[in-house]
């Protein structure tokens, strides 16, 4: 078993675990971007969020909700950075879908990427008009 989250779910490698139920774990980073940085996982194991089921998603992010909860009543963050990355383009480096809970305050100099110039609402309508091309007629 390669993956380290495999390895943590089947307890075969130590984790601080915050929370855990039948079809997600939650549990502490050890490279943590702040104090209370955790990863919500499925159990099983699926690369990421071009891989996953809604369900499953659903799932980890009903946890991720949860957790996110309790990092607020717990550690009194002024905000909080949900963050995924699919594929090394993205910067995931375990691959095995996850989701970062980063407990947020005003002055900690981390910065969420964002663009800084608009684009024109021309290429934003024809970049939609692309996406949705390749999207089902249905939610089936």
């Amino acid at each position: 078993m390669d993956c380290v989250f495999c390895r943590i779910i089947a307890g075969q490698s130590p984790a601080a675990i915050v929370y855990q139920n039948d079809n997600t774990i939650a549990f502490m980073d050890v490279y943590p971007v702040a104090r209370g940085h955790i990863l919500v996982v499925p159990k099983n194991h699926v690369v990421g969020l071009f891989d996953i089921s809604p369900e499953e998603c659903a799932q980890t992010m009903h946890t991720a909700v949860m957790v996110a909860k309790a990092i607020r009543d717990s550690l009194k963050p002024d905000g909080l950075n949900l963050w995924q990355s699919t594929g090394r383009a993205a910067n995931q480096s375990v691959f095995h879908f996850h989701v970062h809970l980063i407990p947020r305050w005003y002055g900690d100099g981390l910065n969420a990427p964002h663009g800084k110039h608009p684009t024109s609402p021309q290429q934003l309508a024809a970049t939609a008009a692309q996406i949705q091309a390749c999207l089902p007629t249905s939610d089936a």
